[in-house]
Formats: C-alpha cells, sequence, structure tokens
C-alpha cells in the first residue's frame, strides 16, 4: 500500500510542477484590430493630456474597457495614407525601404492624381504591393508577418479590408500571404457599400471594383458590413479555439473610410445630439467598429481564454478631415493639425491601445513613440520567435520592453517618406517626407522644397514653423532624415520642368531657402 501511495504522490508531483510551466509556455492568441481612416479624437478615450470636445461627443465603451485593463499609447504613429502603413505592418519596414509608398489598387499603374501633376513627375513606386515571391514587378518581395506565424503553429485568420496587393497580383489574396482563412478580404480599400441590403455592392454597375467579396449569407439582410464581418471572425476563431493551436486574428475593418453610411443601430442618438448629418453617420460607424472590439472581448471571456490573448489595437492613418465630413476642414482631429493625407499630426498620429493580461499594468500610459512598423518584430516577439530570417530588412523595433514597464533610454528617430500626390491639398498635405526625433518635428516638401519645424511638446497643434528661428534645430534634423532617405535608397520624384530629381532636404539648400524669405 505504501507503496502505491508513493508512486501516485510521485505522480502528483511531477504532474502538478509541470502544469505551470506548460501554462507559461503556451502560446498567446494575438489578435490586432485594425480601424481605417480613425483619428487621434475619433473615441471617448482621449488620448491628448484632457479629455476633448471630441472625446465628449463619441461614444467607445469598448475602447474605455481596454484601456482601463491595458496600455494607452499617447504618441503611436502610421503612414499618411493605408497602403503603406499596411504594408510596414506585414513586413516591418519603414514606408521608403519598402517603396508601397502610396494606395494600391490597379496592376502597373500609379494613380490618375500622379498622372497630372502641374509639377512633379512621380517615382515608379511598388504600385503592385506585398509579394512573398521574389522577383514581382513592382511590388516588394518579404516575409508576410502572418506566414511567420503560421510557420510556427499559428491559425491565422484574415477579416475585413486586405488592400496589400493590386488587382491581378499574389499579394491581392491574403491566402498567398500567410493567411489560413481570408474574410472579406481583396485589392479594394473601401467597400462599394456598408449595407447588406446593397449586397455589400455586389451587383451594383461600376461598382464592382469595390465590391466586397465573399458574405454572400448576408446579402439582402438588414446587416452592417462591420457587424458581419465580425460574426464570420469569431466563427473563424471558434473554430479552432478548443485545440492546442494559437490563433492570429487580424481584425481589419472597412469601418471608418468612405463612404460614410450610417450605422442605423446609432444614427438617430447622435443626430438628437444636433450635430450635422454626415457627422452622425460618421460617429455611428465609429460605435459600430467599437461594438465590434467589444463583441470579441465578450467572446474571449466565454471561451475563458482572455488571459491568454493579446489584443492590439491600431489606426491605418490620421481621421479623414479634408473632404466628404460634415463641418469645417482640417478641424475634425483638433487639437492636432489636418488629417489623413497629411505629414501634420493629424495625419499620422494614431489612437493605440494593448491589452496583454499579467503583463501589462493595467490603465497604464505610455509616452514612448512608437510606429508602424514597431508592431512586425513587437508581435513576433510575442509569439516567442526570438530569431527569424527575413528576406527584407527590418526597421521596426519591438515595444514589448515597454508593454512591461521597463524603462528606455534614449531617443530615435521616425521617419515618413510621401513622393507621391493623394489629390486633395491642404495643411501637411503633398508630396513630402519628414523626421520627428524627441520633441521636434521636421517636414521637407518636395515640389518646392519648403521646410516646417515644430516642437511638438509646446506646438502640438503645429501652429507656428520655428524653420528661421531655430536654424540649428533645422539643420540637425535635415541631415538626420538626408541620411535616412540615402540609407534606403529612397525615391524621390523628378521636377517636370528641368527633369532633375527632387533633391534630399541636405543643410546647405535648407540654409539657403531660409535667406531667401
Amino acid at each position: 500500500m505504501k507503496k502505491w501511495t508513493s508512486v501516485l504522490t510521485l505522480v502528483f508531483l511531477l504532474l502538478f510542477s509541470c502544469q505551470p510551466e506548460e501554462i507559461e509556455s503556451a502560446p498567446p492568441n494575438i489578435i490586432l484590430f485594425l480601424v481605417d481612416d480613425m483619428g487621434w479624437q475619433d473615441t471617448s478615450v482621449p488620448f491628448s493630456t484632457k479629455p476633448t470636445r471630441f472625446n465628449e461627443l463619441y461614444n467607445t465603451p469598448n475602447m474605455e474597457r481596454m484601456a482601463k485593463e491595458g496600455m494607452k499609447f499617447t504618441q503611436a504613429y502610421a503612414t499618411p495614407v493605408c497602403s503603406p502603413t499596411r504594408i510596414s505592418l506585414m513586413t516591418g519596414m519603414n514606408a521608403a525601404r519598402h517603396r508601397v509608398t502610396n494606395w494600391t489598387l490597379r496592376k502597373d499603374s500609379i494613380q490618375p492624381m500622379e498622372k497630372n501633376h502641374d509639377s512633379l513627375t512621380f517615382p515608379e513606386w511598388n504600385v503592385n504591393g506585398l509579394s512573398p515571391v521574389a522577383g514581382d514587378s513592382r511590388a516588394v518581395h518579404a516575409l508576410p508577418l502572418p506566414q511567420a506565424l503560421q510557420d510556427v503553429g499559428y491559425y491565422t485568420i484574415h477579416a475585413g479590408k486586405a488592400h496589400l496587393g493590386a488587382i491581378g497580383t499574389i499579394g491581392e489574396n491574403p491566402l498567398n500571404l500567410g493567411f489560413n482563412v481570408n474574410i472579406a478580404g481583396h485589392a479594394a480599400g473601401a467597400p462599394a457599400s456598408y449595407f447588406g441590403t446593397d449586397n455589400f455592392g455586389n451587383g451594383m454597375a461600376g461598382k464592382e471594383v469595390w465590391a466586397v467579396p465573399g458574405l454572400e449569407k448576408y446579402h439582402g439582410k438588414d446587416v452592417y458590413l462591420t457587424e458581419a464581418i465580425t460574426q464570420e471572425a469569431l466563427i473563424a476563431i471558434d473554430s479552432v479555439v478548443s485545440g492546442q493551436e494559437p490563433f492570429f486574428l487580424y481584425m481589419s475593418h472597412y469601418a471608418i473610410h468612405t463612404p460614410i453610411m450610417a450605422d442605423k443601430r446609432y444614427y438617430q442618438k447622435y443626430l438628437e445630439k444636433g450635430i450635422d448629418s454626415t457627422e452622425a453617420k460618421y460617429a455611428s460607424m465609429i460605435e459600430g467598429m467599437d461594438k465590434s472590439l467589444g463583441d470579441i472581448m465578450d467572446y474571449l471571456e466565454r471561451k475563458n481564454i482572455e488571459d491568454n490573448t493579446i489584443i492590439l489595437f491600431m489606426s491605418d492613418n490620421g481621421g479623414l478631415s479634408v473632404h466628404a465630413r460634415g463641418g469645417k476642414p482640417n478641424t475634425h482631429n483638433a487639437p492636432l493639425s489636418s488629417g489623413k493625407g497629411s505629414m501634420h499630426e493629424g495625419g499620422i498620429r494614431e489612437p493605440m491601445l494593448v491589452k496583454w493580461p499579467e503583463v501589462i499594468t493595467p490603465a497604464s500610459v505610455s509616452r514612448h513613440q512608437v510606429i508602424i512598423e514597431d508592431f512586425y518584430p513587437t508581435i513576433l516577439e510575442m509569439a516567442g520567435i526570438d530569431s527569424l530570417e527575413t528576406f527584407q530588412k527590418v526597421d521596426g523595433q519591438s515595444f514589448v520592453p515597454m508593454l512591461k514597464g521597463e524603462t528606455y533610454d534614449g531617443i530615435r528617430p521616425l521617419f515618413w517618406h510621401y513622393p507621391n500626390e493623394w489629390g486633395p491639398s491642404g495643411p501637411g498635405i503633398g508630396a513630402a517626407s519628414a523626421v520627428r526625433k524627441g520633441d521636434w518635428k521636421y517636414i521637407y516638401y518636395h515640389a518646392d522644397r519648403r521646410m516646417e519645424l515644430f516642437n511638438l511638446k509646446d506646438d502640438i497643434g503645429e501652429t507656428k514653423n520655428l524653420a528661421e528661428e531655430n536654424t540649428e534645430k533645422l539643420k540637425e534634423l535635415a541631415v538626420v532624415l538626408t541620411n535616412h532617405l540615402k540609407a534606403v535608397n529612397a525615391q524621390m520624384p523628378s521636377y517636370k520642368e528641368t527633369g532633375e530629381k527632387v533633391p534630399f532636404p541636405d543643410v546647405a539648400k535648407a540654409v539657403i531657402r531660409i535667406e531667401k524669405k
């Protein structure tokens, strides 16, 4: 009897001693929740030093919930427009390096507004997007994030907007980039319609390119696109959640991109607040997006997997403000200047949240500066991938230490490069390159070599150009930006009149420009 008691005790101790180790080593599920065109102010969560009128207008209770349970980043950045951000996210590369510097759609073709620019000829940027295959013309060859995760055992789910490759290219289909499942993703960056009663644009004459694919079960039904994609994403998770396989969900909403179409579940209450009808529609789209976040968080709790699931929340560029909105243009992201398409803060600063149970201190705030390419190495580190051979040079730096509350010494520069044309005009909009280092930000506009210098600590709204007052800082940042552009072999436009390339923002030209004023 004593012999069997000893054996059973030994077995019990072995099992008990292994259990904590097994729990600790289990790879976490990872959800990357990306919103399209969501500005820094498009939420009831204040990302500024104090709540603003926009925070009081919008209702995003699930973002509030996530902020209470996780970490809020107040200085998180993307690029001014969507495709460059999404390629940086999937590759870890800065936009100047991967050269998908504008939004993609047609194979081998630059955008119409680029063909007709009055003074610049634009470079042959990578209009075809991302490719996992070497040698594809005008595409960046890289190991996509989902492929890296799939290779180590993750079940990878794409839900929503892809916009990673042009029509007819390998990168058009997320299944070619390492996703096991693709829900509603294709080449286009916007939906023809958000309404199931419109079949999400399928069958609409002239809207074929923009029609959302793969949601036929919702056609003809009174369901909003954000809701349909969320339901399908939860079904996909449910297919693997009971097994041992960790999952990666890329929840990439079309919302809140144009067309601005009311989510009727929330529209009326915003009208009753007395705001412009377009803005009421916009606000309803935001709340519908927030419900999606809440539905996912609720699901994780019901399945008892929330403690081993990381959620990252981000937007792909600043909030739309120059056109298609109600009210005065370029004011919808205040106190930030301008909006989508701009090198000003309104075009690149994003609402960012991270929830990582038992790692992040709840309700914590990080003022560290992070940028979209940082997500690639961060997510790989979260998944336990400590070494990886990639085809591409990864520019991003993991922010896992920040999530763990570790101190960070030193100031690294962040870079933006847009040698392209977006279309509308407004503050900070146009072909330009920029750098932020510490509190200082420098912008160099390609068409006229104009330069802007701002101290964001003192002037978050970029209201005062200090280029003439602080020539030393201007010289310093011009050199920092020039060195980066040269190091990554960045493309520059050319002047139509002379055929000469736009020069890099070197010190001599910067000084001459100021002295001539």
